[in-house]
């Protein structure tokens, strides 16, 4: 019914872009500064309510939805669904959690099991999965689900902002599933995890952290970033050097300030 496009601070030839393609229902927004994925998600999903649109669905320039992808996603009646990536050979990289453990205080890495680590193939899967997190590439999520659990948290700028909304929709009782049927084609590698050294690393730290600090289930789980924090900052000589010790460092910091739920985030009155 409608394609907001969020023009996110672009530089290149994005908004001649957009303006040329008169024949598509295009609601765009160019942001005067760079928010970030998780900026941009807010500002989507935000317009998107306050248009009044019954679904939401999410998308970003790292995947394009395969024929019929939309039609599988909207046979489903359900209030959460993801669509299930592959690569452009075809092969499954769906990264969905099927176990995102906030419980644990020794699961270092709170995603233990993903779709396609549980399947050998699209062909493999039932017709839904049900995972506890979600990528913002093709999350879809009825009205409702925001106006309970609110919007996209822009203060995680990139990385972690769709594990924790989703972390958000299964605490209000909502759950998510994967719809084998509904194909999205990633045009991207999976390979930005391990940069952690870098800018974006202090990202995937932080909003690690603050998603523990939320929304862990017990103190010990809640006390898992200064022990991550303490251990990375200890083996930093054999890894990622002083700039990891420094990213670590002040990522938690940082997410310490960040217990709570944006303001801007939460739940529309």
């Amino acid at each position: 019914d409608a394609v907001i496009v969020v023009d996110n601070a672009s530089t290149d030839h994005t908004r001649a872009v957009l303006e040329a393609r008169t024949d598509l229902p295009l609601h765009v927004t160019h942001s005067p500064d760079n928010l970030g994925g998780a900026g941009g998600f807010h500002f989507g999903v935000r317009a998107a309510y306050d248009a009044g649109w019954d679904r939401i669905w999410l998308m970003d320039d790292d995947v394009v939805p395969a024929p019929g992808c939309l039609e599988a996603l909207m046979a489903v009646d359900e209030d959460c669904l993801i669509a299930v990536r592959e690569d452009l050979a075809g092969a499954l990289v769906e990264k969905a959690a099927v176990d995102f453990d906030l419980r644990n205080p020794l699961a270092i890495r709170p995603k233990r099991a993903t779709v396609d680590d549980t399947y050998a193939d699209r062909a493999s899967m039932p017709a839904l999965v049900e995972v506890h997190n979600v990528a913002f590439e093709g999350f879809m999520a009825r009205r409702g689900v925001v106006e309970e659990i609110g919007f996209p948290d822009p203060s995680f700028f990139i990385f972690y902002d769709d594990a924790e909304y989703a972390v958000r929709a299964r605490r209000a009782g909502r759950r998510i599933w994967a719809v084998r049927d509904a194909v999205l084609v990633r045009q991207l590698d999976f390979n930005q995890q391990h940069d952690l050294s870098g800018w974006k690393g202090f990202y995937m730290y932080r909003n690690l952290f603050v998603v523990h600090l939320r929304h862990g289930e017990n103190v010990l789980v809640r006390l898992k970033p200064w022990l991550i924090t303490l251990v990375v900052v200890l083996l930093s000589p054999a890894r990622g050097g002083r700039a990891e010790a420094r990213n670590v460092i002040r990522a938690m910091a940082s997410a310490r300030g960040m217990r709570r739920l944006t303001a801007s985030a939460r739940p529309p009155r």
